[in-house]
């Protein structure tokens, strides 16, 4: 099942190609992808800490936030992040998707769903490997990735994760 929709909102289409997303408000959602995926990341740099792909998808993510990234570039980071997660352990390639999903969000604001999604499937996919509760450890990583939404954008993404739950593995739901 796909993580994008198969009809763009266009609230998170930006203005200049035809929806109603502002720069700065796609700024704001690559950040809050980046933030949510970088919170996992140890769990795919414990498992091969000398591997940056992860990483480096995420510092291009931000680059293109600070205008310092062509957006292809973002969008080309997201593919070596998500091989890098190929054939680990479910917390580590979560962690390694979450980050390959933050990155293309300069290309599609969309996905910043799909970076706090895999973020939250680490969260849990790793508390099951430690034998601790992962819906319990999955309502934790939520919550806590919503009190980071930016205030401008809490309605958004908000009804964007009711809209798109059931794509995203139903981590969303309360």
């Amino acid at each position: 099942m796909p993580i994008l929709p198969s009809e763009r909102d266009p609230r998170l289409v930006t203005i200049r190609r035809g929806g109603t997303l502002t720069d700065e408000h796609h700024r704001m959602l690559a950040e809050w992808a980046a933030v949510c995926a970088e919170r996992v990341l140890p769990l795919f740099e414990k498992i091969r800490p000398d591997d940056t792909r992860p990483r480096d998808a995420i510092a291009t993510g931000r680059a293109w936030i600070r205008g310092e990234a062509r957006m292809r570039e973002a969008h080309q980071a997201a593919f070596p992040a998500n091989a890098a997660g190929k054939g680990l352990p479910d917390p580590a390639r979560f962690a390694a998707l979450a980050a390959g999903q933050a990155a293309p969000v300069a290309h599609v604001a969309a996905h910043a769903l799909g970076a706090a999604a895999y973020a939250i499937r680490a969260a849990a996919a790793d508390a099951a490997a430690r034998g601790e509760d992962p819906e319990a450890a999955r309502r934790a990583e939520r919550d806590w990735q919503r009190e980071r939404i930016p205030e401008e954008l809490r309605e958004l993404v908000l009804d964007d994760q009711r809209r798109r739950s059931a794509n995203c593995w139903n981590v969303f739901d309360d």
